[in-house]
């Protein structure tokens, strides 16, 4: 069963990624986060923010949507950052290795969908949805089926 943890109004670029940051804050090997929204939404921007914090220097994120993979070496390991819209079929999970960093890296997956069935039980779902009145205003839907997420999100996250 999904639960939906927390819903986030974010007015801005800047407000995204502050709340990107505060989420980074709490995440560890092991952990993986799944972004969903519509192209224009703000996926790899999360991420970048997210991914950003946790590196201990500044470097260039680029949108991995021809490597479908990015990994950078954080101090807290590993860091994967995919881009799965152009995947064709759940089974190239395999052959891109991201079924291993589930286990022992941070993942930041945009376009889960293209998983299908192959999506980590433990995973944190982020729905970043646009509004149509204003271009910057985003609600962000944390949901997850594991109830650790609830109490981790707790920490960092304003109800």
């Amino acid at each position: 069963m999904v639960y939906i943890l927390r819903q986030i109004q974010s007015e801005s670029p800047e407000a995204t990624s502050t709340i990107a940051v505060q989420l980074a804050a709490v995440l560890r090997p092991g952990d993986t986060l799944l972004l969903e929204g519509p192209i224009g939404a703000g996926k790899s921007h999360f991420a970048r923010s997210a991914i950003q914090f946790m590196l201990s220097e500044p470097e260039d994120i680029p949108s991995p949507t021809y490597t479908l993979i990015q990994t950078y070496l954080s101090p807290r390991g590993e860091i994967w950052h995919a881009d799965l819209y152009r995947m064709a079929n759940p089974s190239e999970v395999y052959e891109l290795g991201l079924w291993s960093a589930f286990e022992d890296a941070i993942c930041l997956v945009e376009w889960p969908d293209r998983l299908g069935t192959e999506i980590p039980g433990n995973a944190l779902t982020l729905n970043l949805a646009t509004e149509e009145t204003d271009g910057d205003t985003r609600t962000l839907r944390f949901s997850s089926g594991n109830p650790e997420w609830d109490y981790r999100l707790q920490e960092v996250l304003s109800a």
